[in-house]
């Protein structure tokens, strides 16, 4: 068993791409969390909501919005029995509104991370890591939260060895 886990949120679908909406087979996310893998080794863990966001694009970041305001913690569909034997936690998601997704907070109060890094990375069009890892410093008290690397979503595929190369001088 390894140390090392990589957690992601992902949206396949309709997503934001370069200025225009497409649909995806696979979210931008998952593929960055699986390049980190390749490089690294480790488990994977998909975070998955109960109520699956709407398909529609502009509905989804509705609701997305709509769920920060109300700090919202959508119920999962799944969660790991125990994070005990991993050191080393990657944590990837898109950065809606500014932060992760609410089901990410959903996961993230589930468990204790003290003693734990937390190394995020972030799928954006745009905006960056937000204020996801002053975030992730409150949600996760204990932890040692890693500079995170924010990644152009349209980009993912493009940017393959750099993720790597990052994902292994993080480990």
């Amino acid at each position: 068993m390894s140390n090392i886990l990589i957690v992601y949120y992902s949206r396949k679908g309709q997503n934001y791409w370069a200025g225009s909406i497409r649909n995806l087979t696979k979210g931008n996310t998952e593929a960055a969390a699986e390049f980190i893998q390749k490089a690294v080794g480790g488990d994977m863990f998909e975070i998955e909501t109960v109520q699956p966001y709407a398909e529609d694009y502009t509905e989804c970041i509705s609701q997305a919005k709509a769920e920060l305001r109300s700090k919202a913690r959508p119920e999962l569909k799944k969660y790991l029995d125990s994070i005990d034997q991993y050191d080393t936690i990657f944590l990837g998601y898109p950065n809606w509104w500014g932060t992760m997704p609410m089901c990410v907070w959903s996961f993230l109060e589930h468990y204790d991370f003290s003693g734990k890094k937390i190394i995020p990375f972030c799928t954006n069009e745009g905006s960056g890591m937000g204020a996801s890892e002053r975030d992730l410093k409150k949600l996760c008290p204990g932890a040692q939260i890693a500079q995170g690397l924010p990644i152009i979503g349209n980009q993912v595929y493009e940017k393959e060895k750099q993720i790597e190369a990052w994902a292994l001088k993080n480990k």
